[in-house]
């Protein structure tokens, strides 16, 4: 065998392992949408995908899909760990009639992390119900399985459901920062997983829902620097078995401020002129101001150096 024959033979064998080693699936860690994109295309920066469904079949596991202009880019259903980030521009969702993003990760080896980041999005539920127009989507994010689920920067309205929906049977982080949950007919906020799901909650407003902030038994929230108000039912409610711990927050204009059937704290806290102030018992930390309600409801346990002002 000549020389260039046995290293054509090197070569050629170099380049099958390097092509068994390569994903055989050939997606990108990073892929790209834009509103005049199209789905056939390779979800390149020049040559973009036009929704999040046809874009994350082209991203790898623990990749990144871009907004590069506004535009409407779908429902979609995530199963392995994404980033899905539209923060420079405006990335819509129009879920009518269906569930904005579900996220429904499962164990397995290939993705170690399970982690969901959502970034500057819009979703919304609106649609029509003959002439009248009226919320038809069902929740703007349902999580059915994840280890981590980070939404930041996003606004979700208009659905028949819920906001968003955590119900991770085997338990998970979640975490919801500078954001706007408005207008859903059920919680902005529900928690509600058969397992310990641990959410935080910051810098938040959930207004104008069935209730802002709903926990179930065996799950922990703790809100902070938000907003709950004009919702239906209540503020923030928990559940017999639910833990919720609450500072520097308002709760107001609600049917109930603050309803519990489990464990909540509250510190540093605005609870005013909603219908009933508490019902259910909670425990303060301190420097709460509580006024304006229609009815007080239950006042606080004193916890530890706590100084409340204006119970009426």
């Amino acid at each position: 065998m000549s020389i260039t024959t046995k290293l054509a033979v090197v070569v050629g064998t170099a380049l099958a392992f390097f092509a068994v080693s390569m994903p055989a699936h050939a997606q990108a860690t990073r892929t790209f949408v834009s509103g005049v994109g199209n789905d056939a295309d390779p979800c390149s920066r020049t040559a973009p995908c036009r929704t999040f469904a046809g874009a994350i079949s082209k991203t790898f596991i623990n990749g990144e899909i871009d907004c590069l202009d506004p535009g409407g880019y779908g429902a979609v259903t995530i199963t392995k760990s994404i980033t899905i980030d539209c923060l420079g521009t405006l990335g819509s969702v129009l879920a009518s009639g269906t569930n904005g993003i579900i996220i429904n990760i499962a164990v397995n080896a290939n993705d170690p992390f399970r982690v969901v980041r959502l970034r500057g999005l819009s979703i919304n539920g609106t649609g029509a119900s003959g002439a009248v127009g009226t919320r038809t989507g069902l929740r703007g994010i349902s999580i059915l399985q994840a280890a981590v689920v980070m939404v930041e920067d996003t606004v979700i309205s208009d659905f028949s459901l819920q906001g968003i929906s955590d119900t991770r049977s085997t338990g998970g982080k979640l975490f919801i920062r500078n954001s706007v949950i408005r207008n859903n007919s059920g919680a902005g906020i529900g928690v509600a997983g058969a397992a310990t799901n641990n959410a935080s909650i910051e810098n938040t407003h959930s207004i104008n829902n069935g209730f802002g902030v709903a926990v179930g038994t065996g799950n922990r929230v703790s809100i902070s620097r938000s907003v709950m108000s004009g919702n239906t039912s209540a503020g923030i409610e928990s559940d017999s078995g639910g833990q919720i711990g609450v500072d520097d927050t308002t709760v107001s204009q609600n049917a109930t401020g603050l309803q519990n059937s489990g464990t909540m704290t509250i510190s540093n806290t605005n609870i005013s002129f909603n219908n009933t102030g508490i019902t259910g018992a909670t425990t303060s930390f301190g420097n709460n101001r509580i006024f304006g309600n229609t009815a007080a409801g239950t006042a606080p346990t004193v916890g530890a150096a706590s100084t409340d002002h204006g119970q009426q």
